[in-house]
């Protein structure tokens, strides 16, 4: 890919939550274009093969197990990563699990879990990365947040709402505190995007799609495969001028203001 403004030749890249759905599409993508990839994921089975499907197709990568709600493992992480490459060019923190439950009724531990996952192991890999992108002076970041950290979705996304709009605001913090140093953050905000709970929801309760299709102008849901070609303009120098810019991926949800679903409401709560 030499002259292309997409290549990502040579580039170091950390993907968290590797092993399916929009953390697996990215991996594929960016060593499509050209990345050493590090798989992080929990789930060892999924990243491995993710790993066997890049290095079928000619690229590579290495499977890191880690828990990105557990600092001890994000250190371990970047220790693994100094030895073996010895710097980072992009980190993508999609990995992270959001617990729900209304907020009147929601324990205080399930709160502290999803920030946990979603905002204080995603901070540590951030200034994990930061730290190293700084002294080269160059790196990208991109965060997953969610629209619901926008817009309220209410259904009992009170502790994964919270989470995601600290999600959003750390991304501003460190675009502004980073990118004069040449680190730039982004986020990427998406909606209704199938992924295996969400399939399991729909099971549940197949009119669910219904509703989630009456939120988005474009009239279907959104596929994991239609995150790469936004993760890997924002990993690229396609984007150098880009920082602190928050997208949505949301089938024109949030331009709609389509909004969210509370008791009482017409629109289905579960």
């Amino acid at each position: 890919m030499e002259n292309d403004l997409f290549s990502l030749d040579n580039k170091i890249c950390i993907v968290s939550g590797a092993a399916s759905g929009m953390g697996k599409q990215i991996s594929l993508g960016f060593a499509e274009y050209g990345a050493s990839v590090i798989l992080v994921d929990i789930n060892i089975e999924g990243a491995e093969e993710t790993h066997s499907l890049i290095k079928n197709n000619g690229g590579k990568s290495l499977v890191v197990p880690c828990d990105v709600s557990n600092i001890k493992d994000i250190e371990n992480l970047y220790e693994i990563l100094d030895s073996t490459f010895g710097t980072i060019d992009v980190l993508v923190n999609v990995a992270g699990e959001g617990l729900g439950g209304r907020p009147e009724e929601i324990d205080l531990s399930i709160l502290t879990k999803t920030l946990d996952n979603l905002v204080v192991g995603r901070f540590k890999m951030c200034q994990e990365a930061g730290n190293r992108m700084i002294k080269n002076n160059v790196g990208s970041i991109i965060n997953f947040g969610s629209i619901g950290g926008w817009s309220s979705l209410g259904r009992g996304h009170a502790a994964y709402g919270i989470s995601m709009a600290a999600v959003i605001q750390m991304t501003k913090e460190l675009s502004t505190e980073w990118s004069s140093r040449g680190v730039r953050v982004n986020a990427i905000l998406p909606a209704q995007v199938w992924n295996e709970n969400l399939r399991s929801r729909v099971k549940d309760k197949p009119e669910l799609e219904q509703t989630f299709k009456d939120g988005l102008p474009i009239g279907r849901l959104g596929n994991p495969e239609e995150v790469k070609g936004l993760a890997i303009f924002l990993a690229s120098e396609a984007s150098t001028f880009i920082t602190g810019a928050i997208i949505p991926m949301d089938g024109g949800n949030l331009a709609m203001n389509s909004g969210g679903s509370y008791p009482g409401s017409s629109r289905i709560y579960g």
